[in-house]
């Protein structure tokens, strides 16, 4: 399985590309990507602006089509790589443990999308998603649907229960996700 880390977003509240944002000495998106690599045969980066990240090594996909946004970052990644299902996360969540890459991972059974729920809500930007579904994202984007939560609702989804994700992740530190300076400032406790 390959991996994807969504590097495109737009940065409204950041005054630079969040995931070039520090913690504790380490840059997010360094943290995110030598954490894949341990788990995964290859680790692309969906970015609309790769200057940014050829430091990394790692091979990069644009968006193939003119939408912004995570599900035309995954589009873009499924009919590039040719990778049959990729695990999907966003560059700004700098706290994603091993157990909860594996326990998605393990739960990789065939479907659309592999998603765990957290704080009662899916959480579409940490999870599975197969080539399968290609053709379907595609349309949705075209068709200026591209809410990630509306498209869980078309496809088979298995939703990981977050008992389940608590037991390895009892505090959900693998959702946070830093947005803002005051994200910042909080996962850092500063």
């Amino acid at each position: 399985m390959d991996a994807l880390i969504l590097a495109g977003g737009e940065n409204r509240r950041f005054f630079f590309h969040k995931g070039l944002a520090e913690i504790y000495g380490k840059r997010i998106i360094e943290i995110t990507s030598f954490l894949l690599r341990k788990h995964f045969n290859k680790v692309w980066l969906s970015t609309n602006n790769p200057e940014l990240f050829f430091y990394l090594g790692l091979p990069m996909i644009g968006d193939i089509i003119n939408f912004r946004g995570p599900m035309t970052g995954i589009f873009s990644a499924l009919a590039c790589t040719g990778a049959p299902e990729v695990f999907v996360t966003a560059c700004d969540m700098p706290f994603i443990s091993d157990e909860v890459i594996n326990l998605i991972e393990n739960s990789c059974k065939g479907q659309d999308a592999v998603i765990p729920v957290y704080q009662g809500a899916p959480q579409p930007l940490l999870g599975v998603y197969s080539n399968k579904i290609r053709d379907l994202i595609e349309e949705r984007i075209k068709g200026n649907r591209r809410v990630m939560r509306d498209l869980l609702d078309d496809i088979g989804v298995y939703y990981i229960q977050e008992q389940e994700v608590l037991r390895v992740d009892p505090e959900g530190r693998s959702f946070v996700n830093i947005n803002t300076r005051e994200d910042l400032q909080r996962a850092t406790g500063g």
